[in-house]
């Protein structure tokens, strides 16, 4: 029995630009119905179809997610308790008139609360390749080391697969992972020994997300695995651990930095150093403690009203 509960939200969102926006690569279309999504969270398949900005519906065979009621968890997901309105105040708005404006086509875009895990292993085998690629290897990793699932919606089922659990990536070969980490050797060992780490309780992800936690205690823990550098390990921070503070910096980050903003920096070699004092002159601009979800939404504009790249 499938059963349909309804996201309450207060202001307008954007589901399919908040899926699709570079944060995270596990949902998929469903072609035979318009803004209509599907995927797995918290091991229970979920269909989401948004009617419009403020009707979304939700789909799922369980009633609960990790014993939440699917409407509470979903809320949560989507970070609906953060107020879109207060990531920009009215001094940058006067200060960048020309960016505020373009960004009001995206002020219904959400940062997800994601499974820290999931997230880790998502961001390390996306290093340096773009975002369909990025689904493709992903999807190859369900495939190959998820567990199988199905989910009823329209009288059609959608065969799905649960991500990868820590202790069978630990014990898969590096061979069989090189295949979803665009055939990249140290990339797949590296993931098998931050699985290794998950699974035996050294890398404890309920530890990090404290947030009383220093974002830099945060970024040096994630730090200690090969494969993670300052970028990746605030991606995990912002998109898995709730630290909105933290400011993940790549390619098309430095580019609006530099353009929009006139950071010069932004052009300079980014060595740690430079990523550290690069996020000390964003947070003169950003309120500091919302900085990295207002980032993201700088980021998704950046790539689609500039670079006029499609989402993925």
């Amino acid at each position: 029995m499938i059963n349909r509960s309804s996201l309450q939200v207060i202001s307008p969102i954007l589901i399919e630009e908040s899926l699709y926006s570079g944060q995270s690569f596990l949902w998929n279309r469903i072609s035979f119905m318009e803004r209509c999504f599907v995927s797995v969270i918290q091991e229970i398949p979920v269909v989401i179809h948004q009617i419009n900005n403020e009707n979304i519906y939700i789909y799922t065979s369980d009633e609960s997610i990790r014993g939440i009621p699917v409407s509470e968890a979903l809320s949560t997901f989507f970070t609906l308790d953060i107020d879109n309105r207060k990531l920009f105040d009215d001094h940058f708005i006067k200060q960048f008139p020309i960016i505020a404006k373009l960004l009001q086509e995206y002020s219904g875009l959400k940062l997800l609360r994601q499974d820290p895990f999931e997230t880790t292993i998502t961001f390390m085998c996306a290093q340096g390749i773009g975002m369909a690629l990025i689904r493709r290897q992903i999807a190859m990793l369900f495939e190959k080391f998820g567990s199988p699932c199905t989910i009823e919606f329209m009288g059609q089922k959608h065969q799905l697969y649960r991500f990868p659990k820590p202790e069978i990536l630990a014990e898969a070969s590096v061979l069989s992972l090189q295949a979803c980490t665009n055939n990249n050797y140290r990339r797949a060992l590296n993931i098998r020994r931050v699985a290794a780490a998950a699974a035996n309780g050294a890398l404890d992800f309920s530890t990090l997300g404290v947030q009383s936690l220093s974002l830099d205690r945060i970024r040096a823990t994630l730090c200690e695995y090969d494969g993670i550098g300052p970028k990746i390990a605030d991606c995990i921070a912002l998109f898995s651990l709730g630290r909105f503070d933290a400011f993940p910096i790549d390619t098309h980050v430095r580019q609006y930095l530099g353009e929009w903003f006139g950071i010069r920096r932004a052009s300079m070699s980014l060595t740690e150093k430079n990523y550290l004092r690069l996020q000390d002159e964003v947070r003169t601009i950003l309120r500091p403690e919302l900085a990295g979800y207002a980032g993201h939404l700088l980021f998704h504009c950046w790539r689609r009203k500039v670079k006029h790249l499609k989402t993925a």
